[in-house]
């Protein structure tokens, strides 16, 4: 079932998410339900808040950014396979250098802005079994992680953003927040 995503300006997305345990309710048709959600949309990540719900899950696959021809043919190819379920994760550990890449997100449609994030991120998660994992995400894969890890914080991709760009994108955010925007797929404004 394809879910309503929740715009900018709604609360619970900047509100730090709870931890789920294995007894969550309905967790399997949950998952589904989200990845539905974010393939109707064309997105590559949805974190749980993004729904609604305030907990600490998020699902990511990076496989359009495989297509991108710039891209080594190692990179394609971890692109393409990178599908995961994340419950509860922690960022261990962040390195390398900051680098910009332009980032979009489902709650805030119509506004991409350059976002600096660091190159290389060490994260701990379980998942969809509840087993626990850990990975080291470079490039891309690092940057969604991120991305929708923030989500869980209760962070914006525009909270890292400056005033300055924040002044300029004001008017957009104000009209997403009252609903006065035209998008592809289901928002509950």
């Amino acid at each position: 079932m394809i879910l309503p995503v929740l715009p900018y300006g709604n609360p619970i997305l900047k509100t730090r998410a709870l931890d789920v345990d294995d007894n969550y309710p309905k967790l399997k048709d949950l998952l589904k339900n989200m990845w539905e959600t974010m393939y109707s949309a064309n997105g590559v990540g949805l974190a749980a808040p993004q729904i609604g719900l305030s907990i600490r899950i998020f699902i990511i696959d990076t496989s359009p950014f495989s297509k991108d021809e710039e891209l080594s043919e190692k990179e394609s190819r971890e692109l393409s396979s990178f599908k995961k379920v994340f419950i509860n994760p922690k960022i261990i550990k962040k390195n390398g250098k900051d680098w910009n890449f332009n980032e979009g997100c489902l709650s805030i449609p119509d506004i991409r802005e350059d976002v600096s994030r660091k190159e290389s991120i060490k994260i701990s998660f379980l998942d969809e079994n509840f087993i626990s994992r850990e990975l080291v995400l470079k490039g891309i894969r690092a940057r969604v992680v991120q991305h929708e890890y923030d989500h869980l914080e209760g962070i914006l991709f525009t909270d890292h953003l400056s005033s300055f760009k924040k002044r300029i994108l004001k008017n957009k955010l104000n009209n997403i927040s009252k609903g006065k925007i035209k998008t592809d797929y289901l928002m509950k404004f």
